[in-house]
């Protein structure tokens, strides 16, 4: 009696021919947006981007009454050796067997299948290469060659692949014959992936346990559902606080919240833009329209609004800032456009004073960042704002510009020049911080930490890629000081001292977004969650205050803000996802997503944390360029002596590219 279950059967007929829906722009809007491609996916994910890339990663074929799925990448330097790569399944399989139909269009390199995967950068895989049959070991940047076995093959035959795995076993072979076989007890579970690094076609997909594997499967599933309908219950729900309609002025990410009137009225501002010259590097905001959360009436509106999505839609930051410049009791909005720096009022949005950005006389092709080693303009196009206090001042008041890779302006309030700086690369968003207790902040922008008179005071040893994203803060008990936390794209996540030592790091992916909490209670100090977007995008990983991981996992989507949320007022934070029902949420710091939203048709492509209802957990804020939700907890906090206010990112510095953290607070209610 056959005893095998069929856990997958695909051959790719229920696909029409052409592409696999992909990002016709390439662009980094996943890195902070949720954003899918219209089409039809099956129960097929991809998990690779890159800006480098043109066209579709897979293509669906027919030849001979049968569909392929056609891997039609070519091995590109500029893509850092990453694999092309199309995910299916569940990652809690076990033991399996894999069978595919391959035929390598390009012998020269590697073709195959990924087994036991577990994300991008974490899978074991069978490839045929250059009449060989290989089996490796993927683990981050480490690839572990395990087991190879000479195999002759071509390009114009259909092969039949197979990989079983039983426990650490791995048999591999083609056509029905075994030609190699490992050993690894690395992965002790995950889904499957098709995989080339040339052209190579695939179809008849199948995956298959034995009925004791199966039910071993089932249940585990079983404990696992139960396990986490427990916890579940034990977490307040989103409930539907409000909606905002945003008319023709919505905008994707761009938006900053403040107190625009000096009462305790909370308002958000939305920025609109157009696109210059080069992609989006430079930006210019086109529209500002200030709008009341409690009422959804439009306070005030700058510019012309735009129904059109490339005016809405951006994936850099826009430089604005809603702060108390002058300290007067009343938010001013501080902004760069039009080649000046303005601040506004921020009741009416009228111009109190301004200043030209200073002139771009810096030799173009000396520094980072300049298409064509040319400058586009006379003048600075402003990329990102933030308010520093270099000044030692009893609150911040100075306001520092840069452009997007290469210069840091710092300006008082009366915009007097305090200091320029250049070295190498500035990263995203610098972060100030007053490191030396002096009262005055220095400035860390990308690996560079810069005294608040602005020089250098020393730089890591890292020369490529930049820094992200920034937390500072005292995050792990047995170190009494400050330690930063950033990730910096392919340079890894790296938790550094304020001296400028490396204590610990990790090449995980191309680190985008991070964030720092108390995600596990159970542990020493606090969490840091990261993510991946370019190249093997979604991967998110959790380490301790020490940088040791303690899991990963890719939920297959991009858009992932990893926002620390306040949602129970106990002092445990929750990582934010995205909206979406499906894939978005909340999870634990055991990764489990233990909140999600409801399917009332909410926009999923944006999503901030903060609180607006005054009990001081978080709201979740949901948006796209049309309408807004805000959504509270379905249940009252639970009332104690002490009331749970955790110190968050100030929202006068918001970013796109600004690392979060909470760092606990407690106060008598």
């Amino acid at each position: 009696m056959d005893d095998r279950i069929t856990l997958m059967d695909d051959d790719f007929r229920d696909f029409a021919i052409g592409p696999l829906p992909f990002d016709r722009e390439h662009s980094a809007m996943g890195e902070y947006h949720y954003v899918q491609q219209e089409g039809f996916s099956g129960r097929w994910y991809d998990p690779i981007t890159n800006c480098n890339y043109r066209g579709p990663n897979w293509i669906v074929t027919a030849q001979d009454g049968r569909h392929f799925m056609e891997q039609m990448r070519v091995r590109n330097p500029l893509t850092r050796n990453v694999c092309p790569v199309l995910a299916a399944g569940e990652k809690d399989w076990t033991d399996y067997t894999l069978t595919v139909k391959m035929r390598a269009l390009c012998t020269s390199e590697e073709a195959g299948v990924l087994f036991r995967y577990q994300t991008s950068l974490m899978h074991y895989a069978f490839f045929l290469c250059a009449g060989e049959a290989q089996v490796w070991k993927v683990e981050k940047k480490q690839r572990t060659l395990l087991a190879k076995a000479p195999f002759a093959y071509d390009c114009d035959t259909l092969y039949t692949l197979s990989v079983a795995c039983s426990g650490g076993d791995f048999v591999c072979s083609v056509d029905g014959e075994p030609v190699v076989r490992a050993h690894d007890e690395r992965y002790a579970s995950g889904c499957i992936a098709l995989a080339a690094y040339m052209p190579a076609q695939y179809t008849d997909v199948r995956v298959e346990t034995d009925a004791a594997a199966y039910a071993a499967l089932i249940r585990t599933r079983g404990e696992a559902a139960a396990r986490l309908a427990e916890k579940r219950s034990r977490y307040a729900q989103p409930k539907l606080h409000k909606i905002i309609d945003l008319g023709n002025f919505g905008a994707s990410r761009q938006i900053r919240f403040g107190h625009l009137t000096g009462t305790d009225e909370m308002f958000f501002l939305i920025a609109q833009h157009q696109k210059r010259v080069f992609k989006e590097r430079y930006c210019n905001i086109s529209c500002l329209t200030a709008v009341s959360l409690e009422t959804g009436r439009v306070l005030w509106q700058s510019g012309e609004p735009s129904e059109l999505a490339v005016n809405q839609d951006t994936t850099c930051d826009l430089p604005f800032q809603i702060y108390d410049i002058d300290g007067d009791g009343v938010d001013e909005v501080i902004v760069a456009r039009d080649f000046k720096v303005m601040i506004l009022d921020g009741r009416t949005g009228e111009v109190r004073r301004w200043m030209h950005t200073p002139y771009n006389d810096d030799p173009a092709d000396e520094i980072l960042g300049i298409e064509f080693q040319k400058h586009a303009f006379d003048r600075l196009n402003v990329d990102a704002i933030r308010i520093v206090n270099v000044s030692g001042k009893e609150r911040a008041s100075d306001i520092l510009i840069k452009d997007r890779y290469a210069r840091l302006w710092v300006y008082d309030c009366d915009f007097n020049l305090l200091w320029k700086f250049t070295h190498n690369n500035t990263g995203h968003f610098p972060y100030a911080y007053d490191f030396n207790g002096d009262g005055k902040d220095e400035v860390f922008s990308c690996y560079n930490m810069i005294s608040s008179d602005g020089k250098l005071v020393w730089e890591l040893p890292i020369s490529t890629d930049h820094t992200d994203e920034i937390v500072i803060g005292r995050f792990d008990p047995d170190v009494d000081d400050d330690l930063i936390a950033i990730v910096s794209g392919w340079e890894g996540f790296m938790i550094v001292d304020k001296q400028g030592n490396i204590r610990a790091r990790d090449i995980n992916g191309h680190g985008q977004r991070i964030s720092v909490a108390n995600y596990c209670p159970e542990l020493p100090g606090l969490q840091i969650c990261t993510t991946t977007y370019w190249e093997n995008q979604g991967i998110i990983y959790l380490y301790d205050c020490k940088g040791r991981e303690l899991w990963h996992m890719e939920p297959s989507t991009n858009g992932n803000v990893i926002a620390p949320v306040n949602w129970q007022g106990d002092g445990t934070e929750l990582i934010l996802l995205n909206g979406n029902v499906k894939l978005g949420g909340m999870l634990d710091g055991e990764g489990d997503r233990v909140v999600t939203f409801p399917d009332d048709g909410h926009p999923d492509m944006c999503a901030e944390v903060l609180d607006l209802t005054g009990d001081a957990r978080d709201e979740i804020v949901l948006w796209d360029a049309h309408k807004m939700y805000i959504y509270t907890q379905d249940r009252p906090c639970e009332a104690g002596e002490m009331e749970y206010v955790p110190e968050k990112y100030p929202h006068y510095n918001s970013s796109n590219y600004r690392g979060e953290f909470s760092f606990a607070r407690w106060k008598k209610r």
